[in-house]
């Protein structure tokens, strides 16, 4: 199945750990602590979107800074320079949908504070041949506790490339596995890394709640799994350090990733 133009929902994942790059140790120099935040996920088929914006203080709780405007943003793929437009404040885009193309590096830079911040990142391979080894499957009256295998979600990976699988709750959190469950509350998105494997075993407890499922397969880059398997996820004001970055001179993450998707029906 093709993706959706709700492919970068999936980053969901990251808004924990994007919290924290504004997390300076205190002997950080006073020139990090200006240095931009940049959020970008390059799909093929999709217009290129950059979010820029500073980093935020430990007692902001909006979700992004204040968006950098009046840049010039530039993606190259090594033949091709393109200057991206500003559609919102601190939202730079490009729109020609046959601009990305899989296997090709592709390198973003932009000038911000007399200094150069660039970033590079490949388009993998899309998903192929993603199946599921049951399109329906059901939970038990052990609910959490049973922790065998109920169905199998495969896919070809002869190189063990990195793969993770994003789980969306299309029913919302209407009807939990478990009232009683202390997960009765987790949300109805999550994300899973199938650590380079070709399959991933899905257990009771794999499913805080009833309904159908939207299963996506993200192939990845090394920067996104880099990301999302960081310490610093769960990062407190007592113990801070920076989530990894491949953004030179800046913080956050520009990395590619492509898609396929199934569904499937979690019942009792």
């Amino acid at each position: 199945m093709e993706i959706k133009n709700s492919l970068l929902k999936v980053a969901f994942s990251l808004t924990l750990s994007m919290l924290f790059l504004s997390c300076q140790k205190e002997n950080t120099g006073s020139t990090s602590v200006n240095l931009p935040v940049v959020e970008s996920y390059l799909t093929p088929g999709h217009p290129i979107i950059v979010k820029i914006s500073e980093q935020k203080s430990l007692t902001d709780t909006a979700e992004y800074g204040k968006p950098i405007t009046g840049l010039q943003v530039f993606v190259s793929d090594g033949t091709t320079n393109v200057q991206l437009a500003e559609a919102s404040a601190g939202s730079y885009t490009y729109t020609d949908l046959n601009f990305l193309v899989t296997g090709k590096t592709y390198t973003l830079q932009f000038k911000y504070q007399s200094l150069t911040v660039s970033a590079k990142t490949i388009i993998p391979a899309k998903p192929v041949n993603f199946v599921t080894q049951y399109d329906t499957v059901s939970i038990g009256s052990s609910g959490f506790s049973d922790i065998s295998t109920i169905d199998r979600l495969s896919w070809d990976n002869p190189s063990s490339l990195n793969h993770v699988l994003v789980f969306d709750c299309l029913d919302g959190s209407a009807f939990p596995v478990n009232v009683n469950s202390f997960n009765s509350a987790a949300n109805t998105s999550f994300e899973e890394n199938t650590t380079a494997a070709s399959y991933y075993n899905l257990n009771q407890k794999t499913f805080p709640y009833l309904g159908n499922y939207l299963v996506t397969l993200l192939s990845v880059n090394q920067e996104y799994i880099n990301l999302i398997t960081s310490s610093t996820n769960n990062a407190t004001s007592q113990n801070l350090s920076n989530v990894p970055t491949n953004i030179v001179n800046g913080f956050g993450i520009f990395t590619a990733m492509q898609a396929d998707t199934l569904k499937m029906e979690v019942n009792e």
